[in-house]
Protein backbone atom coordinates (compact mmCIF):
# COMPACT_ATOMS: atom_id res chain seq x y z
CA UNK A 1 0.00 0.00 0.00
CA UNK A 2 1.17 3.71 -0.57
CA UNK A 3 0.64 6.96 1.11
CA UNK A 4 0.61 9.61 -1.47
CA UNK A 5 1.95 13.36 0.09
CA UNK A 6 0.65 16.23 -1.80
CA UNK A 7 4.23 17.20 -2.94
CA UNK A 8 3.93 13.74 -5.00
CA UNK A 9 0.23 13.99 -5.80
CA UNK A 10 0.85 17.94 -7.13
CA UNK A 11 2.89 16.78 -9.98
CA UNK A 12 -0.16 14.26 -11.33
CA UNK A 13 -2.37 17.40 -11.23
CA UNK A 14 0.24 20.00 -12.77
CA UNK A 15 2.99 19.50 -15.35
CA UNK A 16 6.52 20.51 -13.92
CA UNK A 17 9.42 18.32 -13.44
CA UNK A 18 8.25 15.60 -11.10
CA UNK A 19 5.07 14.67 -12.92
CA UNK A 20 7.32 11.91 -15.52
CA UNK A 21 8.58 10.11 -11.95
CA UNK A 22 5.14 10.27 -9.73
CA UNK A 23 2.94 8.74 -12.92
CA UNK A 24 5.66 6.07 -12.91
CA UNK A 25 4.53 5.35 -9.57
CA UNK A 26 1.22 6.07 -9.78
CA UNK A 27 1.36 3.47 -12.82
CA UNK A 28 3.14 0.86 -10.72
CA UNK A 29 -0.01 1.29 -7.96
CA UNK A 30 -2.75 3.47 -8.65
CA UNK A 31 -4.49 3.07 -5.19
CA UNK A 32 -4.14 6.51 -3.48
CA UNK A 33 -4.29 7.03 0.36
CA UNK A 34 -3.92 10.42 1.78
CA UNK A 35 -4.54 12.58 4.30
CA UNK A 36 -8.31 14.87 4.06
CA UNK A 37 -6.20 17.87 4.07
CA UNK A 38 -4.69 17.20 1.03
CA UNK A 39 -7.04 18.65 -1.48
CA UNK A 40 -5.92 21.91 0.71
CA UNK A 41 -2.49 21.73 0.12
CA UNK A 42 -2.61 20.92 -3.84
CA UNK A 43 -5.38 23.84 -3.84
CA UNK A 44 -2.63 26.50 -2.18
CA UNK A 45 -0.11 24.90 -4.88
CA UNK A 46 -2.60 25.91 -7.90
CA UNK A 47 -3.47 29.09 -6.90
CA UNK A 48 0.60 29.87 -5.68
CA UNK A 49 1.21 29.23 -9.52
CA UNK A 50 -1.99 31.43 -10.64
CA UNK A 51 -0.68 34.43 -8.50
CA UNK A 52 2.98 33.80 -9.89
CA UNK A 53 2.16 33.61 -13.80
CA UNK A 54 2.82 30.15 -14.10
CA UNK A 55 -0.80 29.29 -14.61
CA UNK A 56 -3.46 31.46 -17.00
CA UNK A 57 -6.94 32.18 -15.11
CA UNK A 58 -8.00 29.41 -17.77
CA UNK A 59 -5.50 26.77 -16.91
CA UNK A 60 -6.73 27.45 -13.28
CA UNK A 61 -10.02 26.22 -14.02
CA UNK A 62 -8.79 23.62 -15.89
CA UNK A 63 -6.64 22.51 -13.20
CA UNK A 64 -9.04 22.76 -10.21
CA UNK A 65 -11.45 20.33 -12.21
CA UNK A 66 -8.38 17.85 -13.09
CA UNK A 67 -8.43 18.00 -9.20
CA UNK A 68 -11.52 17.81 -8.13
CA UNK A 69 -11.81 14.97 -10.43
CA UNK A 70 -8.64 13.06 -9.24
CA UNK A 71 -9.29 13.71 -5.75
CA UNK A 72 -12.79 12.03 -5.94
CA UNK A 73 -10.87 8.54 -7.11
CA UNK A 74 -7.98 8.64 -3.88
CA UNK A 75 -9.19 7.10 0.51
CA UNK A 76 -8.95 9.72 2.63
CA UNK A 77 -7.33 9.37 6.51
CA UNK A 78 -9.85 11.38 8.03
CA UNK A 79 -9.42 11.21 11.28
CA UNK A 80 -8.45 14.68 12.12
CA UNK A 81 -8.21 14.27 16.12
CA UNK A 82 -6.12 11.17 15.71
CA UNK A 83 -3.66 13.30 12.94
CA UNK A 84 -3.33 16.29 15.38
CA UNK A 85 -2.13 14.44 18.21
CA UNK A 86 0.90 12.02 15.82
CA UNK A 87 1.79 15.63 14.00
CA UNK A 88 1.97 17.62 17.40
CA UNK A 89 4.75 14.25 18.76
CA UNK A 90 6.30 14.75 14.85
CA UNK A 91 7.22 18.24 14.74
CA UNK A 92 8.93 18.07 18.51
CA UNK A 93 11.23 15.05 17.07
CA UNK A 94 11.61 16.54 13.10
CA UNK A 95 12.17 19.98 11.73
CA UNK A 96 8.63 19.65 9.79
CA UNK A 97 5.82 22.56 9.02
CA UNK A 98 2.65 22.05 10.08
CA UNK A 99 0.87 20.36 7.05
CA UNK A 100 4.01 18.25 7.07
CA UNK A 101 3.70 16.81 10.11
CA UNK A 102 -0.14 16.13 9.59
CA UNK A 103 0.75 14.43 6.13
CA UNK A 104 3.37 12.06 8.22
CA UNK A 105 0.95 11.84 10.93
CA UNK A 106 -1.81 10.53 8.56
CA UNK A 107 0.69 8.04 7.07
CA UNK A 108 1.76 6.52 10.72
CA UNK A 109 -1.85 6.21 11.28
CA UNK A 110 -2.49 3.95 7.93
CA UNK A 111 0.22 2.35 8.73
CA UNK A 112 -0.62 0.98 12.15
CA UNK A 113 -3.99 -0.13 10.97
CA UNK A 114 -2.24 -2.20 8.63
CA UNK A 115 -1.22 -4.47 11.22
CA UNK A 116 2.23 -5.46 10.23
CA UNK A 117 2.16 -4.29 6.62
CA UNK A 118 4.51 -2.28 5.37
CA UNK A 119 3.31 1.53 4.15
CA UNK A 120 5.09 2.82 1.24
CA UNK A 121 5.55 6.81 1.70
CA UNK A 122 5.21 8.80 -1.81
CA UNK A 123 6.72 11.92 -1.42
CA UNK A 124 8.92 14.53 -3.31
CA UNK A 125 10.20 16.87 -0.26
CA UNK A 126 12.97 15.43 1.25
CA UNK A 127 12.89 16.57 4.43
CA UNK A 128 9.65 14.68 5.02
CA UNK A 129 10.67 11.81 3.27
CA UNK A 130 14.04 11.39 5.92
CA UNK A 131 11.20 12.27 8.14
CA UNK A 132 9.33 8.90 7.24
CA UNK A 133 11.97 6.72 6.84
CA UNK A 134 13.10 7.84 10.67
CA UNK A 135 9.91 7.09 12.03
CA UNK A 136 9.87 3.78 9.74
CA UNK A 137 8.05 3.96 7.21
CA UNK A 138 9.35 2.79 3.53
CA UNK A 139 10.33 5.88 0.98
CA UNK A 140 10.05 6.14 -2.83
CA UNK A 141 13.11 6.52 -4.39
CA UNK A 142 13.25 9.75 -6.40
Amino acid sequence: MRYWDASALVPLIVSEPGTDLTRSWLADDGAIVTWAWTRVEIASAIERRTREGALSRRDRRQVLERLDFFADTWDEVTEILAVRSRASLLLARHPLRAADAGQLGAALIVNEQLDGGSLSFMCLDRRLSEAAELEGLAIADV
